[in-house]
């Protein structure tokens, strides 16, 4: 009786484990960010994640001219438009979250450390400056990818 119990636990242990595993893959796709104001699309770049803005609420400006990333600290990408522009970089897989990549804020022309967790279908996306305790997460919801 005592081996049974011993190899229930075992197996529980080991479907619990398997069940909590995330595929690394599992960010590629389109998400809407927590504002609901962006569309970014995550994808797979040889072993690395990056993500670009494929959606935009507001893509123009009121005189009708497409928003460009009049922010950024590099004059000559000031004239860039935002949307198609690669604004999550290298982002690797590491256990159970994407680590190891930057995001871009055009709001402030500002670049950050980020990492990503995924749980139960949304993503976190955490940026942050130094350490992560330092930063601010925002909640993606996936949904179909734009063509």
């Amino acid at each position: 009786m005592r081996k049974l119990i011993t190899l229930s636990a075992i197996v529980l242990l080991c479907v619990n484990t398997f069940a909590q595993s995330i595929n690394k893959d599992a960010v590629v796709g389109t998400w809407l960010t927590g504002k609901g104001n962006g569309k970014v699309q995550i994808y797979k770049e040889g072993d690395k994640y990056n993500g670009k803005i494929v959606w935009l609420k507001e893509p123009n400006y009121e005189d009708g001219k497409p928003k460009v990333d009049k922010h950024n600290p590099d004059k000559t990408k000031q004239g860039t438009l935002l949307l198609g522009s690669v604004m999550m970089k290298g982002f690797i897989f590491d256990e159970d979250r994407w680590t190891n990549g930057t995001i871009y804020d055009a709001e402030n022309g500002k670049t950050y450390s980020c990492k990503i967790s995924y749980r139960d279908g949304k993503l976190d996306v955490r940026g942050y400056i130094g350490i992560s305790l330092i930063g601010r997460t925002d909640t993606w919801f996936k949904v179909p990818d734009i063509k």
